[in-house]
């Protein structure tokens, strides 16, 4: 599955770099085999997934290992992690990368068909503790190839970010995909404009948030016009910022459309026509559908194809009503689609789910958080729109004898810390209807 991985890209000392930190594809190739013999046998592995070459080398000696590789969220609390090591039963790993093996233990390839994990990843559900995606090899290359035909991203390129390494957006597809189709990857560490500005790439990925403030720095901005291709995603771009990216860049972005189940399954084309507030059309292998009721132009996109997960972990239940009868996959978000196939996202079928910064975090498990503190009787969270982030998280709670930045204190220690409320608003009461359940949406409209 990883192409440059076997020599046919050749090698060069800055075939990645990760924070500063450079390697060839033989040195990545060498810590990554001693992964794989560190973990040999085991029936999956977690590495604190920072940005760095030692997690680059974790996620492909899993690949060499045939384990499944869950990548921990670097700021997640305590009990977040306690939950994903137990759920999944991964060992946890530090990882080395001047260690070194020459064992192979891999035949040149990763497209076994064994349909086996290749990768775990935590996402939040609406309700309850976050959920395994278990995702395998075989659904990561048929993602990739697809995407590398949509954005014509080839071994010419070079692809620069600085996203989170524990995300399909950032993981999958900023270090998978550069390993794939021989690009080089420059992770910029942190994803700041001037960092961006100075990588000198081809092809740039980035969420929402990161591009409101690469906007924001007009010389970022226009260092960035030499590149072939911006791409947007995890959250949809606001038009603004869109404009405000062809203003200074003279490109118009790209944005595409997936979940961490079905991974990257709508985009805009390299060379096709743009618009803002469109995700484009169904890349190969996948086919869409809007389920509307009688008489609306919208409803709930679904589809099927080579790219969805495997399930749940260990969630047989929760797998199976992901899926419609005829086994379409439901995604729980309202589109509509246009004459020409081109797709655009309209919003959530539940208010429950929140996009912040290009994470999408489950109210229920903030919640959750939030009623563990003694002084707290009620809780309820949801996303407000944000220039920044796209949603900033806000939570209404019934509480005595505490502070608003004591509670969002309190959060960030339990969870990841981007799950923190950005505010806090107390009020006497949580209205709900006659089943006890929370009317977020009087919420919001006193919002």
């Amino acid at each position: 599955m990883l192409s440059a991985l076997t020599g046919v890209y050749g090698d060069r000392g800055d075939a990645v770099r990760v924070a500063g930190r450079a390697a060839s594809y033989e040195a990545l190739l060498g810590a990554a085999r001693a992964v794989a013999a560190d973990i040999a046998g085991a029936p999956a592995f977690a590495v604190t997934a920072t940005a760095s070459l030692e997690t680059v080398a974790a996620a492909v000696g899993g690949l060499l290992a045939g384990v499944p590789f869950v990548p921990l969220p670097p700021d997640a609390g305590p009990a977040e992690r306690e939950h994903i090591l137990r759920d999944s039963g991964a060992v946890l790993l530090d990882v080395d990368f001047d260690r070194r093996s020459d064992r192979s233990g891999w035949a040149g390839g990763l497209e076994s068909g064994s349909g086996g994990a290749a990768l775990i990843l935590y996402t939040s559900g609406t309700t309850g503790p976050p959920k395994g995606v278990v995702l395998t090899a075989e659904a990561v290359a048929a993602d990739l190839d697809a995407l590398a035909e949509a954005w014509q991203w080839s071994a010419e390129d070079t692809l620069v970010h600085g996203l989170p390494l524990f995300h399909v957006h950032g993981l999958v597809l900023g270090v998978f995909g550069a390993l794939r189709t021989g690009s080089r990857l420059v992770h910029t560490g942190r994803p700041a404009p001037e960092a961006y500005a100075q990588a000198g790439g081809s092809l740039y990925f980035g969420v929402p948030t990161v591009w409101s403030r690469i906007a924001g720095v007009p010389q970022a901005a226009a260092a960035l016009g030499s590149a072939r291709l911006l791409v947007s995603g995890s959250a949809a771009l606001p038009a603004p910022v869109f404009r405000d990216l062809e203003r200074l860049t003279g490109l118009r972005p790209v944005e595409r459309y997936g979940m961490t189940e079905t991974l990257i399954t709508v985009s805009g084309r390299a060379g096709g026509e743009v618009r803002p507030g469109t995700v484009g059309t169904p890349l190969p292998g996948i086919r869409t559908r809007i389920v509307a009721e009688a008489g609306a132009e919208i409803g709930e996109l679904q589809l099927t194809g080579p790219t969805l997960f495997s399930g749940y972990l260990g969630r047989p239940e929760a797998t199976a009503a992901a899926y419609t009868e005829d086994g379409w996959f439901r995604t729980g978000d309202i589109a509509a689609v246009d004459a020409d196939g081109v797709h655009r996202i309209v919003g959530r079928a539940s208010i429950d789910m929140i996009k912040s910064g290009g994470y999408r975090i489950g109210a229920g498990e903030i919640e959750n958080a939030l009623l563990d503190h003694p002084r707290v009787s009620e809780a309820a969270v949801v996303g407000l729109p944000d220039a920044d982030l796209g949603q900033r998280i806000v939570a209404f709670v019934v509480a005595e004898g505490v502070t608003g930045a004591e509670l969002t204190d309190f959060v960030a220690a339990h969870l990841s810390v981007h799950k923190r409320p950005r505010e806090v608003r107390f009020v006497a009461a949580i209205p709900r209807n006659a089943m006890g359940k929370p009317q977020k949406k009087l919420l919001l409209t006193d919002s």
